[in-house]
């Protein structure tokens, strides 16, 4: 097998503001550009602006980098954290080529590059250059294996002409999940929905060179096909199986782990039982993710994520009025007044996979994961690991309802935050790998 190349989209919009430093050849006349210009999408058609000069592209024209390690180009206002609590625009430089593209009505920006060039710098916008190196190189192979897994799925959907079901609606219940259905005219988008990449804007004496370089086309294997490696920031303290989280699709390397060396006392680990989900999310369990140290935490986190400090286990407090009109907002559907938040289903980590909102207008189970997460908050709920405290009723209406959660994100793979305190206690990537993906083979598929 030789290295692939990746297409990532990296920003949408009526217009997009970018500069091309070095030589760039452009696909659809070979003329080579250099310098500042506008993309506009409008009237059913693509142009360049450089300020003096309108030029009129064709959907998929790219600019092609002469030089690829030289060679860059620059976006305006990238949006990153889209709809979470981080969300923010920067300018990002990028290697490789430029490709415009329209989706969904609107011109969209696509990088195209190799794995490898790719894995470098999601490598150093999900981790810290201070992370140990064992963890970047366990980082660097479960976020190739992840990709190539994607890029594989995208050409079995397409080879099996059917369409990618995400969604299980009925009357009184809504189950819904996000994943590769998303993405069909390019590989992978920049955000945190698939891995987050920021170009070279973070390459800065980066230890994810090293890392790459030493794992390169490095994956993790199970009956001989690459893993779809998923991970988050803190599981919690047991991460989550992937059926309850994504396709009803089971992975004997996506299940329930335990993030430490020994089970706790005191502590029945079924989650799925809401007593055992009530006492572990109360409380305090011993975990690797379970940790304060600032230092081990900004190997994971970087300066917007460290906003985050109570990631383990926090709560979130709502008014009767503050919810109301939040899951109004969030789902398009008056519920009038809440009444109550009640567990369904959870999965082994104490996540809840179907939640049951009561209102005074309406009834409704929702789920998966996600779902949950956005309905409860105006970015995402930290995760759907929680339990509810209601306040003093009037009229049988709750004054306020408390979340008390464990965790950050789905909980399904690789925990960074376990993982980063793994490599500080000298575990090496391997076996960082073998704790979160139980019975994979390590196994280097192209040089």
């Amino acid at each position: 097998m030789k290295e692939p190349n990746v297409s990532v989209a990296i920003m949408s919009g009526n217009e997009i503001a970018f500069e091309l430093y070095g030589d760039f050849e452009c696909s659809c006349n070979r003329k080579r550009i250099s310098g500042e210009y506008i993309a506009k999408y409008e009237n059913d058609t693509i142009s360049i602006s450089d300020g003096s000069e309108i030029y009129k592209i064709e959907n998929n024209t790219s600019f092609n980098a002469v030089h690829i390690d030289s060679d860059t180009f620059l976006l305006k206002g990238v949006l990153i954290g889209k709809n979470f609590h981080w969300q923010q625009k920067e300018n990002q430089r990028f290697r490789g080529a430029l490709k415009f593209i329209v989706e969904n009505g609107v011109l969209t920006a696509v990088n195209v590059l190799p794995v490898e060039k790719y894995l470098t710098s999601v490598i150093s916008s999900e981790m810290n250059a201070t992370s140990s190196p064992e963890l970047l190189k366990a980082h660097a192979i479960i976020s190739r294996s992840w990709l190539l897994a994607q890029m594989d799925k995208s050409k079995d959907i397409i080879a099996s002409n059917e369409e990618y079901e995400s969604e299980i609606k009925l009357d009184d219940e809504l189950i819904k999940w996000y994943d590769k259905e998303d993405h069909s005219l390019y590989d992978v988008c920049a955000d945190d929905h698939c891995q987050r990449y920021q170009g070279i804007t973070k390459l800065v004496e980066h230890n994810a060179q090293a890392a790459v370089l030493t794992t390169r086309g490095i994956v993790l294997k199970y009956d001989d096909k690459i893993c779809d490696t998923r991970f988050s920031k803190s599981c919690g303290g047991i991460s989550e199986s992937f059926e309850n989280v994504w396709e009803p699709v089971e992975h004997p390397y996506l299940k329930k782990i335990l993030d430490y060396k020994y089970d706790p006392e005191e502590y029945d680990l079924d989650l799925r039982r809401e007593e055992a989900a009530e006492k572990w999310i109360r409380n305090n369990p011993p975990a690797y993710c379970n940790t304060t140290d600032e230092r081990i935490l900004s190997q994971v986190l970087v300066d917007y994520d460290r906003k985050t400090k109570d990631f383990y286990r926090w709560s979130v407090e709502y008014t009767q009025d503050e919810l109301s009109v939040l899951i109004k907002k969030r789902s398009g559907i008056d519920f009038g007044k809440i009444i109550d938040l009640i567990p369904v289903e959870r999965g082994h980590s104490g996540r809840l996979i179907k939640l049951k909102i009561v209102g005074s207008n309406r009834t409704l189970t929702i789920g998966k994961e996600l779902e949950i997460r956005k309905y409860l908050s105006e970015s995402h709920l930290y995760s759907s690991g929680f339990v509810v405290d209601k306040g003093e009723e009037v009229e049988g209406v709750p004054s306020k309802f408390i979340l008390i959660g464990a965790g950050w994100g789905h909980g399904v793979g690789l925990c960074q935050i376990g993982a980063a305190v793994m490599g500080e206690k000298g575990f090496t990537f391997d076996v960082i790998l073998l704790h979160y993906f139980r019975n994979t083979v390590i196994k280097r598929i192209y040089d």
